[in-house]
C-alpha cells in the first residue's frame, strides 16, 4: 500500500516513473493507488519522490541510502581486473565479508521485479569437504555403473574425481547456487545477472571467484545431488559459482581480443 504525507509537491514523478500504471493523482492532485494489483513492489516510485513523501508497504524513504555518485574509471577497472581464480586459500572467509556478499543479493535486478531467486550458499569449507566427498563419491558410483545420467561427463572423469586436478570444485572452500522459479518471466536470465553482480562485488572485496560450469551441469544431471541445496519445490537449479580467498594474485589485466560491436544503421 501507497501512503503519501504533507511533504508531496503534486510533481508526478512517481505516476510517470510508475511503469505499470498503479498511481494517479486523485482529485486534490494528490497521488493515489489507482490500480493497486498491478503493483510489482519495485518501489520506483518512493525512489523517485523529489522530497521523500511517499512511502511503500511499510518501507519509509529515510531509511533508504541517498543515491551517490560513482567514479567511472573505478568501475570499468573492476571489469578489467576480473580474473576467474582457480587458485583459492584453505581457509575461510571472514564471517563480515560473507554477510556483505550474502546481504547484497537482495538488491540484484529481475525481470518484472520477480523477486524470487534462492540462493543455497556452503560457506564453511568443513561442509563443503563433506559435500565434495558426497558428490564424488556419487559421481564414482555412477561411472562405476555406466550410468547414462553421467554420459555426458565421461571425458572430463579423471579431472573430477582425481583430487589433485578436482576440475570441479577447484579446492575452492565455499560454493554458492543459485534457483530460480521455473515460472518466473525471466528465469533463464535471472540468476545469471544475481552471479554477475556477485562475482563484481567480491572481486572489489578481495574475495576470489569462478564460474563453475562442471559443477552446474553435475548437480543438474544428477538430481539426488540437490537434495543437500534443500531447493524449494517449483525452481530448478540454474548455475554455481566457487568462491573464497585468493591463492594467487594477479599483477595486471589482459588484453583481450576486441569483439564484433557495431552500431545499427
Amino acid at each position: 500500500m501507497i501512503k503519501v504525507n504533507e511533504k508531496c509537491i503534486g510533481c508526478g514523478l512517481c505516476i510517470k516513473d510508475c511503469i505499470c500504471g498503479v498511481i494517479a493523482f486523485d482529485d486534490n492532485k494528490k497521488p493515489y493507488e489507482k490500480n493497486p494489483n498491478n503493483c510489482i513492489k519495485c518501489q520506483h516510485c518512493m525512489a523517485v519522490c523529489p522530497t521523500g513523501a511517499l512511502s511503500i508497504d511499510g518501507k519509509n524513504p529515510q531509511n533508504s541510502k541517498p543515491v551517490s555518485t560513482h567514479n567511472p574509471e573505478e568501475i570499468l577497472n573492476l571489469i578489467k581486473d576480473r580474473r576467474s581464480f582457480r587458485q583459492y586459500k584453505q581457509e575461510n572467509i571472514a564471517p563480515e565479508i560473507m554477510n556483505k556478499l550474502k546481504n547484497m543479493l537482495n538488491w540484484v535486478p529481475s525481470g518484472v521485479n520477480n523477486h524470487r531467486l534462492f540462493f543455497a550458499f556452503i560457506d564453511d569449507i568443513n561442509v563443503m569437504k563433506n559435500v565434495k566427498a558426497t558428490t564424488k563419491q556419487k559421481m564414482r558410483e555412477l561411472f562405476d555403473k555406466n550410468d547414462p545420467s553421467v554420459n555426458g561427463f565421461i571425458g572430463f572423469k579423471d579431472g573430477i574425481l582425481d583430487e589433485e586436478t578436482d576440475m570441479m570444485f577447484r579446492k575452492a572452500p565455499h560454493m554458492l547456487f543459485v534457483a530460480t522459479p521455473i515460472d518466473a518471466p525471466c528465469s533463464d536470465i535471472d540468476p545469471i545477472i544475481a552471479l554477475s553482480y556477485f562475482e563484481l562485488y567480491a572481486q572489489s572485496l578481495n574475495v576470489a571467484t569462478c564460474w563453475c560450469g562442471i559443477g552446474y551441469w553435475v548437480y543438474s544431471a544428477i538430481p539426488e545431488l540437490q537434495k543437500m541445496l534443500k531447493i524449494p519445490e517449483g525452481y530448478r537449479l540454474a548455475y554455481t559459482m566457487l568462491f573464497g580467498n585468493p591463492a594467487v594474485e594477479y599483477k595486471r589485466s589482459i588484453q583481450p581480443e576486441p569483439l564484433q560491436i557495431i552500431s545499427v544503421k
